[in-house]
């Protein structure tokens, strides 16, 4: 009898512990919330700059984001199609609370993968990394309705010196009405 009330206690803790570790699951920090005006389905067309980044021309295309794993990155899928042909994408967004900022990845079909920094100010996004020994910057500028923005990308050999080498303009496409 004294065995099978031990094993009911030893039972009862491993439980009240799951439990527990499952009460207390991690969220994503509060920060992140950042990260949702860019939720949707977007379509964009823009102008590109000949130069380092490929040849001139217009370009169109769309991108659909989402939150993933539960709720700690945004992934962002996006086909454009411009100058150098069709290319597809794959971007991650997270929030890092050790450097106290967000991080990015991108990889596209083209093998090309870009690592770096986004800073987050009211409206204005600015992206940051490196591409060889160049250095790019995305900045957006969300519409106060947050269903459109501007996005331009400047290159620099040396961080000081920036040249532009494309704009876009940016549509959030409305969802469709539930039936």
């Amino acid at each position: 009898m004294q065995r099978i009330s031990v094993l009911l206690l030893v039972l009862l803790v491993c439980s009240a512990t799951a439990m527990q570790a499952q009460a207390q699951a991690p969220k994503p920090d509060p920060e992140v919330k950042k990260l949702l005006p860019q939720l949707g389905h977007w379509t964009y067309e823009g102008e590109a700059k000949p130069g380092p980044l490929g040849p001139g021309g217009k370009s169109t295309g769309e991108m659909t984001c989402q939150m993933i794993l539960g709720g700690f990155f945004m992934q962002c899928r996006s086909t454009d199609k411009g100058p150098s042909g069709e290319t597809r994408s794959l971007m991650f967004e997270g929030y890092d609370p050790v450097n106290k900022n967000f991080s990015i990845g991108n990889y596209n079909d083209h093998g090309t993968r870009l690592s770096g920094v986004l800073t987050i100010t009211g409206n204005t996004w600015t992206y940051e990394w490196k591409l060889g020994e160049q250095q790019v910057k995305g900045t957006v500028i969300l519409a106060p309705d947050l269903a459109s923005g501007t996005y331009k990308t400047e290159i620099s050999p040396d961080g000081k010196t920036w040249t532009p080498v494309g704009e876009s303009r940016y549509t959030k496409v409305p969802p469709a009405a539930k039936k």
